[in-house]
């Protein structure tokens, strides 16, 4: 998954501007579609075979916990960002993950503008709570600039590519990515259709590498 995971940024003018790529997204689960609005948690990103320089996003992200949730769920981000994760419930939370260059602790924090972390390695970031096992996040760190959500139709369109030719990819953190080599203005619009076969919460354990308590996903 790594190799199509390579981090945004904002790319110097180098290349000679192409057309763009679009398609449909559609969902299911089970062999049932699901509503097409739930495609707009995935993410479509374009990487061209001979990337340009980057230069990292001055944007600030923000990944929320709202009533025991990260919010948003699926966040994609160019290398080098900085995220913020602010605690919009009335109890304390933790924002963690273990996953490789990419891994970090915020440790415990109540309400309020919380901490923030700068992501310096493409790939994929699973991001957990310590405290409640039920929580599940998703950072998407990429190394393309080149990168969007499906509309409420799961329509999804890319412009202002670089020619030539590059890897069209469509992640959503419960399938397997579906990916084609594209060129802008040439491949034709792609109608995709994506099983979600994985667990929404995959098995994990905390920060410490050891199981839950039984009380970590009670209410308030």
């Amino acid at each position: 998954m790594r190799s199509f995971l390579l981090a945004p940024i904002l790319l110097a003018p180098l290349f000679a501007w192409a057309a763009g790529l679009e398609g449909k997204l559609s969902l299911v689960v089970d062999g049932k579609p699901l509503r097409a609005e739930e495609a707009a948690e995935a993410v479509v990103y374009f990487r061209p075979a001979a990337p340009g320089p980057l230069v990292p996003s001055n944007t600030e992200y923000t990944m929320s916990t709202q009533r025991k949730q990260f919010v948003p769920h699926i966040l994609p981000i160019v290398v080098g960002s900085v995220v913020r994760f602010p605690n919009q419930d009335p109890i304390l939370h933790n924002a963690f993950s273990t996953s490789g260059e990419n891994a970090f602790d915020v440790g415990l924090y109540a309400a309020g503008e919380g901490h923030s972390v700068t992501f310096n390695h493409a790939g994929y970031v699973r991001v957990y709570c310590n405290v409640h096992h039920s929580m599940i996040g998703h950072i998407l760190v990429l190394d393309t600039p080149y990168f969007t959500h499906p509309d409420s139709e799961g329509r999804f369109s890319l412009a202002d590519l670089p020619a030539g030719r590059g890897d069209l990819v469509i992640w959503h953190d419960r399938a397997k990515p579906w990916h084609i080599k594209a060129v802008p203005g040439e491949t034709p619009a792609s109608d995709v259709t994506l099983d979600l076969n994985l667990r929404r919460i995959p098995q994990h354990m905390n920060k410490f590498g050891k199981p839950y308590g039984r009380s970590d996903s009670a209410s308030y």
